[in-house]
């Protein structure tokens, strides 16, 4: 039986419950493909998932069902990377042994783990040709939510934009998209990330720790929120007429409310969560060749700095994204190759 490295949990808890362990290396299906693992982010998702302590409250219990009551089923984070393509199953025709890609595992996680396979069906495509594995495992998470709500804002030219949680892995593509767009981006996130933020290209910066952005007097287009506890009726009030109010983490009653905003009022709130799918990844694949988009990396850690990685990520410490490289680990033995 051929053996991997892979860094693991066995309980929920803190980032120390994370260790490097020797697994079982997976063996693809014919229509999956097995994927050798380059590099792959640490996001708040899998933070979230370590400790079960959700932002949104709402679907805990979904989610501990489908996750493991008492103990995780699936010991292996990581849900987006970039890697090498090790070999095919006999009915996979998308992709060949060598071919560099990135994309998503959807729920099978995984990518923290020197191998991965995946149906050829899942999100994924060619890296770009101009990007490191490091920078395109940055990507999908943050592209594909941010490129998915900002294409329900029908965002034009010389709209003014709110980013609230800009410094995050969603929150720098949304910047960045929207500034692609034409927009003019305003970000709200602490002070600790204004000088990434404005390198990427925000116009304006609030610290919200020492300013409330809607109580400035200003109004915006399209205003972007990956924070789940800012407030619905400020930020719908904080909108220009025809304004769009975007939420990546509602809580129930924003639903609610934006089922009436958008009915009895001129302004939207929009909550449809994204779908991560296959073309707006090769949009995004297109945007990164163009030079258009590109993933500020904060630091780049090893499978036995995980648990920092981690610590990082949670604690709203990092000035970019946080990635993961299996290129410092050593080979596995011969002798533990074997089973």
């Amino acid at each position: 039986m051929l053996r991997m490295k892979a860094v693991v949990y066995d309980k929920y808890g803190p980032p120390h419950v994370l260790h490097v362990k020797d697994v079982e290396k997976p063996v693809p299906l014919d229509n999956e493909l097995l994927i050798k693992v380059r590099a792959a982010e640490v996001t708040k998702a899998d933070c979230e998932m370590r400790s079960f302590n959700f932002q949104v409250k709402w679907f805990w219990l979904p989610l501990r069902l489908t996750l493991g009551l008492l103990k995780p089923k699936k010991k292996i984070l990581g849900a987006y990377f970039a890697g090498e393509v090790e070999s095919v199953g006999k009915d996979v025709t998308r992709f060949k042994a060598g071919d560099q890609v990135f994309g998503a595992t959807k729920l099978r996680m995984g990518a923290h783990g020197e191998y991965v396979c995946l149906p050829d069906s899942y999100t994924l495509c060619a890296k770009p040709y101009n990007m490191s594995f490091e920078e395109a495992a940055a990507v999908p998470l943050g592209g594909l939510n941010a490129l998915h709500f900002l294409n329900k804002a029908n965002i034009q030219a010389g709209d003014k934009v709110l980013v609230n949680g800009a410094g995050g892995s969603i929150g720098t593509f949304g910047v960045q998209i929207a500034k692609s767009m034409g927009a003019e981006v305003t970000a709200v996130d602490t002070s600790i990330k204004e000088d990434m933020l404005r390198q990427i290209g925000v116009d304006h910066f609030y610290d919200y720790r020492k300013e409330d952005f809607t109580k400035k007097g200003k109004a915006y287009d399209v205003i972007f929120s990956m924070v789940a506890h800012t407030s619905f009726s400020k930020c719908i009030r904080a909108l220009n007429p025809n304004g769009r109010y975007l939420m990546a983490n509602p809580r129930i009653s924003d639903m609610l409310r934006s089922l009436l905003t958008s009915i009895l009022t001129d302004k939207k709130a929009i909550f449809a969560f994204a779908g991560e799918k296959q073309e707006e990844l090769l949009a995004l694949k297109e945007m990164i060749e163009a030079g258009r988009i590109k993933p500020p990396i904060d630091k780049i850690y090893s499978f036995e700095q995980a648990a920092e990685a981690h610590q990082r990520v949670e604690t709203e410490q990092r000035r970019g994204m946080v990635v993961i490289s299996t290129d410092s680990i050593e080979p596995i033995g011969q002798s533990q190759r074997q089973a």
